[in-house]
């Protein structure tokens, strides 16, 4: 019985690292930081996002991030805290 509950504990853990994104700026980071940090984003979003700032210069806000294909507004939300902009944080900003 001990076992299945330290099974069940070590699972609910792994799994719940996804979760927990951490801060990213994202005027500087590769795709593999932007997909590992960002809630929602994968590496294929990831890698859009940094070929749109690569083609378009540096994000102003958060919001911008809403011009790269396939971010939304649910995804920015979900990722504002941990959002930077070089070495601040966005602020909890929207338009």
């Amino acid at each position: 019985m001990k076992r299945a509950h330290l099974i069940t504990v070590l699972l609910a853990a792994i799994c719940s690292f996804p979760l927990l994104a951490g801060p990213v700026d994202i005027n500087s980071a590769d795709a593999a930081t932007l997909a590992r940090e960002l809630n929602g984003v994968g590496i294929s979003k990831a890698t859009l996002i940094v070929e749109y700032r690569n083609s378009h210069g540096a994000f102003k806000t958060a919001d911008d991030l809403a011009k790269v294909k396939g971010i939304g507004k649910a995804t920015i939300e979900k990722n504002r805290e941990n959002i930077l902009l070089g070495s601040k944080k966005e602020t909890v900003k929207k338009k």
